[in-house]
């Protein structure tokens, strides 16, 4: 049985999705392949997303930041959601068009500054979780837990 592809999407590909592609892994990989991408990709991951992952023991070393064009036309994504209003504007829309897309805003970790940066990307993880755990729930799943 084919998993369904979720896509995880905002615009540089460097906090949010990274840290939602990675939890969602964590949370129900066995469930589900777990993608993200960027609008405007930034090459890298922020070290202060990598380091607040492995606080909660989320291992995100072999992610890297990608171009939702990776995907054009190469997969099917049974969900996408996205994460910033950058994104949800300047998607393609064949992948806004294609399965359930759903947008959960949250502040981005790269307009953080650097004396709050770390604290404040905690929030944010922890933001990410919660809504995955709901919504797991939602589909009729039992997150693990990974902490």
């Amino acid at each position: 049985m084919t998993k369904p592809k979720v896509l995880f999407l905002c615009t540089g590909n460097s906090a949010r999705s990274q840290m939602a592609e990675g939890l969602l892994r964590a949370l129900a990989g066995e469930q589900f392949e777990v993608f993200s991408a960027g609008t405007e990709p930034k090459g890298r991951i922020l070290p202060e997303v990598q380091e607040v992952m492995r606080e909660i023991g989320v291992d995100i070393s072999s992610q890297y930041s990608k171009s939702v064009s990776e995907y054009l036309g190469k997969a099917h994504f049974a969900h996408v959601i996205t994460l910033c209003a950058d994104a949800e504007e300047n998607c393609p829309a064949v992948f806004l068009g294609m399965g359930i897309h759903d947008h959960w805003p949250f502040d981005d970790p790269a307009k953080f500054d650097d004396e709050s940066r770390l604290t404040r990307t905690r929030r944010v993880r922890d933001q990410i979780e919660s809504r995955l755990r709901s919504w797991l729930i939602a589909q009729g799943m039992t997150p693990h837990d990974h902490r």
